[in-house]
């Protein structure tokens, strides 16, 4: 069920559905190969079908959606490859963007970043993958945008909008042998100011997070093996 943001006084009728969308792929409210339809994306949003429109034209460009030989619009799936592409695209930008933001990270940053830590074990402990998702993105996001005019989010962002509609269906393969806090390890490095253990533990993260996730979905679906 698409959950819509309330609307900044400042947003246009476009600029306020394109974000909802964004974050609802980006949140998994989407499966992949689900249709996604413009009059009942804009009966559900109250608004007309033009900034829809526009809105879904932005997120195939953005890679999040995919157009069909049809003019409709669905969520595109991964396959192991390209799974694995955007794992270890993943990985290579998103240690880069933690060891630069490291020296920006202040007490209220590292407040907010154990605020998120907490509402991701909350989830998990829940079994809310949805929640789960949101939170985990929301962790990263504030570490990473801590340096002040950042390019690498929206790059990061844009990998994250491919996976997270695939991750909240590999959540129902969640396994309870998970158990490190990839992110408790990441927020000691920062108190150390330690770049290489903040790398280590994004790394392992994204390793150990999406990339658990997403070959046991693998496996037990019987889809090929790690791309090498």
């Amino acid at each position: 069920m698409l959950v819509a943001a309330g609307r900044e006084a400042s947003e246009s009728a476009k600029q306020w559905v394109y974000r909802v969308l964004r974050r609802a792929v980006m949140t998994g409210q989407f499966e992949p190969g689900d249709p996604v339809t413009i009059n009942g994306l804009a009966e559900t949003l109250g608004v007309s079908a033009m900034p829809v429109r526009e809105a879904l034209h932005r997120l195939v460009a953005d890679g999040a959606l995919e157009l069909l030989d049809n003019r409709r619009v669905r969520v595109p799936d991964l396959d192991p490859q390209r799974f694995e592409e955007v794992l270890e695209a993943r990985i290579a930008l998103e240690t880069r963007a933690a060891e630069r933001a490291m020296p920006f990270i202040d007490e209220a940053r590292l407040a907010r970043l154990r605020a998120f830590d907490q509402q991701a074990d909350e989830a998990l402990a829940r079994r809310d993958f949805g929640r789960l998702v949101e939170a985990n993105f929301d962790f990263h996001r504030c570490l990473y945008e801590a340096r002040p005019g950042t390019v690498m989010l929206p790059l990061i962002e844009s990998l994250w909008l491919r996976l997270a509609p695939f991750m909240r269906r590999a959540g129902e393969t969640l396994s309870t042998t998970y158990q490190i806090d990839r992110h408790a390890e990441a927020l000691a490095a920062i108190v150390a100011r330690n770049p290489e253990a903040l790398k280590a533990a994004i790394a392992a993260d994204i390793r150990d997070g999406t990339g658990h996730l997403g070959h046991k979905h693998f496996e037990q679906m019987g889809v090929g093996g790690r791309a090498v």
